[in-house]
């Protein structure tokens, strides 16, 4: 690739960075701006996270949203994970079926599987509610997590743990020894985007929410209607800085992609 190729990748590389991250660089800084209309001159202050810090709704609603997520994620996990490893290491009837009803659920928009969860929460009796928003972000994470740990399972073969079973393991410690610590990168792979799904969520989110509760997209969207404020600049900015020193530590203390 001579110069001028070179030049025009990283012109066009520098586009789309720029393209994709000043709307979010804008937003923060006028997290920052003292005007509530975004008036120039750019005046520091910290008022909107003051005013943030007094504003229930959507403190209520990120709790929500956090608590949601997290459990969303421990759940998630552990369902997607033992179902990633029954299909990778066991053989059964009806099998591919399963395996093929994953897709499905990936490629349906969310406005269709938010109206057909509404109606069967109602039909079964279970209604709306915190509970059902978590069954909702379950059933809505579960095959990506699959399908992110079946990868790792697949690209991980079995000679390992059929080398610890020639050396008298047995299952339990094969699976705990061995199994475990490689199928780890791609477990907390599939927890970040289960998290990220459930934290991010708003179709289902709103059609499940019952009155008066809410989780943080919904809270915004609602916000939004009635008048934007720089409080939502705000909570965006402390949920973007938080995520990057998340993203961050995981990419520097952990080995998924290659060593230290």
């Amino acid at each position: 690739m001579n110069k001028a190729s070179s030049a025009l990748s990283g012109l066009y590389l520098l586009l789309i960075l720029f393209f994709l991250y000043i709307p979010i660089i804008v937003m923060m800084i006028m997290s920052f701006n003292r005007s509530e209309l975004y008036l120039l001159p750019f005046e520091f202050d910290l008022v909107w996270y003051q005013q943030l810090a007094q504003n229930d709704q959507l403190i209520g609603a990120a709790r929500n949203s956090i608590v949601i997520a997290l459990v969303n994620t421990v759940i998630a996990t552990t369902l997607g994970t033992l179902t990633a490893l029954c299909f990778a290491r066991y053989e059964f009837r009806g099998k591919r079926v399963l395996q093929g009803m994953l897709v499905p659920t990936l490629t349906m928009p969310w406005l269709i599987t938010g109206t057909a969860m509404l109606m069967f929460f109602f039909w079964s009796g279970i209604g709306r509610g915190l509970h059902s928003i978590l069954l909702g972000h379950v059933a809505l994470s579960l095959p990506y997590v699959v399908i992110i740990v079946g990868a790792r399972l697949r690209s991980l073969g079995v000679s390992m743990e059929e080398a610890a079973a020639t050396l008298g393991a047995n299952g339990w410690q094969t699976f705990w020894r061995v199994t475990a610590p490689l199928m780890a990168p791609g477990i907390v792979a599939a927890a970040l985007f289960a998290f990220a799904i459930s934290f991010d969520q708003f179709v289902i989110s709103y059609f499940l929410a019952p009155v008066g509760t809410s989780t943080l997209p919904v809270q915004i969207y609602s916000a939004i209607r009635k008048g934007f404020t720089p409080e939502i600049n705000a909570i965006s900015t402390i949920i973007i800085l938080a995520s990057m020193v998340l993203m961050i530590g995981f990419a520097r203390f952990s080995k998924f992609g290659g060593e230290r």
